[in-house]
């Protein structure tokens, strides 16, 4: 429903009133309780203060009344098309997807050459999905001149692969899920598209009993200038966890070093229907465990990228950790099977443990050079409980 004026928004005053005292609007899920994750840490923090929630239940019991006309703010200016404004260039998918009424669909994928000449930096970037209800997620990979993924596999037309043959080193230049259509970063700080490059669209769709299409668009804005400093997305996930039937808190972890220094500006971790909470934790030369981000309460249907209000400086060879929580219990309302062992998967009713995150490094540096280590190497560990 629309909530623009308030004669749209007075049938709702309670509903609304009851949502956000419970923090479920607007959705934000960074635990407040935690000292590392207090309000005003984050960028993007859409969550209300005590103040504000407390006049919007004042507003609501004493009967949510209009006030008077010649207080209201001006009227506010919502994007009418792209919300990166008109994009330098965009891609788009050339025939629609049909999504059947019912049943599974398996990851689809688009390989989109860009036929760059040259490289190009990237200021801004969106997904604009055709149609919403049925993508789960969308994620916008950089395919490199000379990469091996996918060989063989047609352009401008979408297919399916096996699970092990969709994971890729590549780096990724946007994930589109619910509450995350776009990305900026600010000038002097860019994503770079090397010349000859393709971007590979991975898309996942569920059912929603209705056939339907979907022919999702990515728009580019490029940067005015070189950057100083480029962005390069990073993960680092756990796939070997088997969740036991029934367990209300089953913990999964991974944890590696950081091969070079960078700046962490943000965190976006991803699960499906029994993710219940999920950590990124960092050890200090001290010995000393931090908490970048803490999620008590994540929500599959709100998944969101953290931003951080300050880039952080993690130095190379800083113990990175993180840690999801899944809850595989009948009180799971979200839980498809609460009887079914589940393993990681690529659909909704399976699992999935990874931990997305966002670095700027200078602008020579590309994501091999970045993970080319100076001193000596420590894998990446995983550990399912």
């Amino acid at each position: 429903m629309p909530l623009l004026t308030y004669a749209q928004t007075r049938p709702w005053a309670k509903a609304i009133r009851e949502q956000v005292l419970a923090r479920k609007m607007p959705p934000w899920f960074a635990d407040p309780g935690s000292p590392d994750t207090k309000q005003g840490h984050f960028a993007n923090d859409r969550s209300l203060s005590q103040a504000e929630l407390d006049a919007l239940a004042a507003w609501v019991t004493a009967g949510a009344a209009a006030g008077d006309p010649k207080d209201a703010s001006p009227p506010r200016e919502w994007p009418s098309g792209w919300n990166i404004g008109t994009p330098d260039a965009v891609f788009e998918m050339p025939h629609a997807f049909a999504i059947p009424a019912k049943g599974a669909v398996d990851y689809q994928y688009l390989i989109l050459p860009t036929h760059f000449s040259e490289d190009r930096w990237i200021q801004k970037v969106e997904v604009r999905p055709g149609n919403r209800s049925s993508v789960h997620h969308a994620v916008v990979y950089i395919r490199e001149p000379g990469s091996k993924w996918l060989e063989g596999q047609p352009s401008q037309t979408t297919f399916s692969v096996p699970l092990a043959k969709g994971f890729t080193t590549s780096d990724i230049l946007m994930v589109y899920t619910p509450g995350n259509a776009f990305d900026e970063w600010k000038p002097g700080v860019a994503k770079r598209i090397k010349a000859g490059s393709d971007l590979v669209l991975q898309m996942h769709y569920t059912t929603s009993g209705q056939a339907i299409e979907d022919r999702t668009r990515i728009g580019i804005v490029f940067a005015k200038e070189r950057p100083k400093q480029a962005v390069l997305s990073l993960q680092m996930s756990n796939d070997r966890f088997v969740i036991p039937p029934g367990d209300s808190n089953y913990r999964v972890q991974v944890a590696g070093t950081l091969p070079n220094d960078a700046l962490l500006i943000s965190m976006f971790p991803h699960m499906h229907l029994r993710g219940k909470g999920f950590e990124y934790l960092i050890t200090g030369p001290n010995g000393h465990v931090e908490t970048l981000l803490k999620v008590s309460h994540y929500d599959f249907q709100w998944q969101l990228n953290y931003r951080l209000a300050e880039p952080r400086l993690v130095k190379a060879g800083t113990r990175l950790e993180w840690v999801g929580y899944f809850d595989n219990s009948p009180n799971n309302p979200n839980n498809p099977d609460p009887t079914a062992e589940v393993r990681y998967g690529e659909q909704s009713w399976e699992e999935m443990m990874i931990g997305f995150f966002d670095v700027v490094v200078d602008a020579s540096i590309d994501k091999p050079k970045f993970f080319e280590r100076q001193g000596p190497s420590t894998p990446v560990t995983v550990s399912k409980q």
